[in-house]
């Protein structure tokens, strides 16, 4: 069996686990999408609201501004033969006060590695928000989300650690206007030359 075929099987057994349903507001809907060909990954937080109603990752404000610091239009951002999008959660976790809630562990337990596995010509791992560089960082993670992203340069070119392009991120956007200058034109290079 090839690895494509694996990688189908197992993707089409993920999009119907209902592990953590219980916990979910709204039922499970895991979201990914993944070849074995793709040489970027996309790891954010987990699914919105939106993205769940809609079944397409990053299929809402977060993801026009993700696609914008890409510098890619929607055709080239969904075709997974060339970017795969495997978030932490692949679930809506529901909101809490200060937004949606952390993604659900249990997603990374059962399935990263499984999946990770299966993308074998990934150059380029897109590492956004807290939980995707706690998992892929470990140790060389700084104390800060500011300062492992301050610090990019050190995980290329394996690793891109970015802030969330969440709109809710403004405040931050405004605080640190060199990521927008130094850190993006790096993103859209490589994303560049990936493609």
């Amino acid at each position: 069996m090839s690895i494509e075929e694996e990688l189908k099987i197992l993707l089409a057994e993920i999009k119907t686990c209902t592990f953590c349903e219980d916990h979910l507001p709204m039922g499970a809907r895991p979201v990914l999408a993944a070849q074995s060909s793709a040489k970027i990954l996309i790891v954010g937080q987990a699914p919105g609201i939106r993205v769940h109603k809609s079944g397409i990752p990053w299929n809402d404000p977060s993801g026009n501004r993700l696609r914008k610091w890409m510098d890619i239009d929607s055709d080239i951002f969904y075709d997974d033969s060339k970017i795969a999008i495997v978030p932490m959660g692949f679930c809506y976790p529901g909101t809490g006060d200060r937004g949606d809630l952390p993604p659900r562990k249990e997603c990374a337990t059962l399935w990263h590695e499984k999946v990770l596995k299966l993308l074998p010509n990934v150059e380029l791992t897109l590492v956004i928000g807290m939980y995707a560089q706690k998992y892929f960082l470990g140790k060389s993670r700084k104390k800060t989300l500011t300062e492992t992203v301050m610090n990019y340069d050190s995980y290329l070119p394996k690793y891109l650690p970015i802030v969330h392009p969440s709109p809710r991120n403004y405040g931050w956007h405004k605080k640190n206007p060199w990521f927008e200058a130094e850190v993006v034109p790096i993103l859209k290079e490589r994303v560049s030359k990936l493609l």
